[in-house]
């Protein structure tokens, strides 16, 4: 039975890489975000919007126990997922949690060109960008940090990225 938690800041890689990992392990594979836009049948900016974010924080936290009960599974959290309750001890207790780390460059340049799709960050430029993920990434690190495996994901950039950062996140597995 495996039971895999990707955790990292948005633009990491999460769902790219998540995906090509259950495929090569032969696990599901469940993206939080979507899991939750399909029962609520909401974005999660909409739910943002309708329920505020400290009731949509429970209703993460209340789904990601439910999937964390699933065996055989890669599960890509939200970014802002493991910082709230107590999300990233359960998924330490749960199975094995994988910090895709970035530098906040890569991560903003990866963001800038999908920011549209993003609520948080979509009416930022680059500077403001910038500077909101290095903000961000300062509070979340104490959580991300607990993470069983920190892997970085700085080049992921690309279909061939993916398969050798994959091969070598099995390699550590």
């Amino acid at each position: 039975m495996k039971r895999i938690f990707l955790i990292g800041y948005m633009g990491a890689g999460k769902t790219t890489a998540g995906k090509e990992l259950a495929k090569v392990l032969e696990l599901e594979f469940i993206d939080l975000d979507h899991f939750i836009q399909a029962r609520y049948q909401k974005t999660v900016s909409q739910l943002f919007q309708d329920v505020g974010e400290g009731e949509f924080r429970k209703i993460e936290s209340s789904v990601l126990k439910e999937v964390g009960e699933f065996e055989n599974v890669v599960i890509s959290t939200g970014g802002g997922t493991p910082c709230f309750f107590d999300n990233m001890e359960y998924m330490n207790k749960a199975g094995t949690t994988v910090y895709l780390n970035a530098a906040p460059e890569a991560l903003a340049a990866r963001l800038n060109t999908c920011k549209e799709k993003r609520p948080l960050i979509k009416d930022k430029n680059e500077e403001e960008l910038f500077a909101f993920v290095v903000e961000s990434l300062e509070k979340r690190n104490p959580y991300y940090t607990q993470a069983q495996i920190i892997f970085e994901t700085e080049e992921l950039v690309n279909r061939n990225d993916v398969n050798k950062y994959v091969q070598q996140l099995i390699d550590k597995l």
